[in-house]
């Protein structure tokens, strides 16, 4: 899975106090948060119509993606602490390194349209599992100076376990239960709750140590953009598994020429490159203030936060079919910056 910096881990190891896992947990529901622009950014990026296997792949990860920030937020909430989603320094700066020193300080992680090489070199390496299961065309690489993200949410749940059941001391009707199935985002309220999600987390990520699958016909996020890359569905074999079954077709020409990168500041006043990419930034920043107030205490508004997310798309797709206002044939394309608002004299 992810690779980390291994003080995370031993941090969480060394944890005398339930204090002393708050930030880390905020640090994991970062890590969670950070990955879901630049996959619904290639997701967007993709025109209507066409490269719908793909899309459906990387919106089946964005759905975790979603489901694993929710269950981190939830242990945070039932040991007493506050996430904290909805200030500037929650964002990653893209291009840049994901939270927690991921990958070490040359991996960096921008926001692109969708392409192949930005499957392999990227994504898939933010997926990698911490034991990869051999693939048919598959090539692993070892890397020991870090540790993985498999490996902070273990010694996470063994802490959790030493600490024990009175750690748990803030009731589920603060958590958000209300946007997932019930057998996957489930009250948190003791170690056995809190250890079942966080097998949810690393099962829907890597897959299990024996099986890329993390459920029957549904193989786990490196595998699902290895399918997307390789071109081919994964399969189970006489010897192994193979990226060898259906096609997962794609075709170049269904990709919108999005800017990679794009700020706000990089669009002329006045042009509705920058009025729509003002407008994506103040929903996004609309929607971390939604899921802020529902994880800290306000659970019912996680509606809320519902509604923007289908706003955010639609802003998304107009964006993709806006010039770039600079003379090349690039769209615009949403900038994650984090903004109190912005003012029409601005636009």
């Amino acid at each position: 899975m992810i690779r980390l910096d291994r003080r995370v881990v031993e941090a969480v190891q060394a944890a005398s106090r339930r204090e002393e896992l708050y930030p880390w947990l905020q640090k994991a529901i970062e890590l969670e948060h950070s990955t879901i622009p630049p996959y619904l950014t290639a997701m967007f990026s993709l025109k209507p119509g066409t490269n719908a296997e793909i899309a459906a792949l990387i919106l089946s990860i964005v759905q975790e993606e979603m489901l694993h920030m929710s269950i981190v937020g939830n242990i945070l909430i039932a040991i007493g602490g506050n996430p904290g989603i909805n200030t500037k320094g929650f964002i990653p700066i893209y291009p840049g390194p994901l939270p927690m020193a991921i990958g070490g300080s040359d991996f960096k992680v921008g926001i692109e349209a969708f392409s192949k090489p930005l499957v392999h070199d990227i994504f898939m390496e933010i997926e990698k599992p911490e034991h990869p299961i051999p693939v048919s065309t598959l090539s692993m690489e070892t890397v020991p100076d870090f540790a993985t993200i498999g490996e902070f949410y273990a010694a996470l749940s063994k802490k959790l376990s030493d600490f024990g059941k009175s750690i748990f001391t803030v009731p589920a009707s603060q958590q958000v239960l209300s946007w997932f199935d019930p057998a996957r985002l489930f009250p948190i309220n003791d170690v056995e709750t809190a250890d079942k999600g966080i097998r949810i987390i690393v099962d829907e990520g890597e897959g299990t140590s024996t099986d890329p699958f993390q459920s029957s016909g549904d193989p786990a996020h490196y595998y699902k953009f290895g399918e997307i890359f390789f071109g081919r569905k994964l399969i189970k074999t006489a010897t192994g598994f193979a990226y060898g079954g259906a096609p997962v077709p794609f075709d170049a020409a269904g990709v919108y020429p999005m800017k990679p990168n794009p700020k706000i500041a990089d669009f002329a006043l006045g042009t509705q490159a920058r009025t729509r990419v003002q407008e994506f930034s103040l929903a996004y920043s609309n929607l971390l203030n939604a899921l802020h107030i529902a994880f800290n205490g306000h659970p019912e508004k996680i509606d809320t936060a519902i509604g923007l997310m289908y706003e955010l798309k639609m802003i998304a797709v107009s964006l993709m079919q806006t010039s770039a206002g600079d003379g090349s044939n690039a769209t615009a394309g949403p900038s994650f910056e984090y903004i109190e608002a912005f003012s029409p004299a601005e636009a």
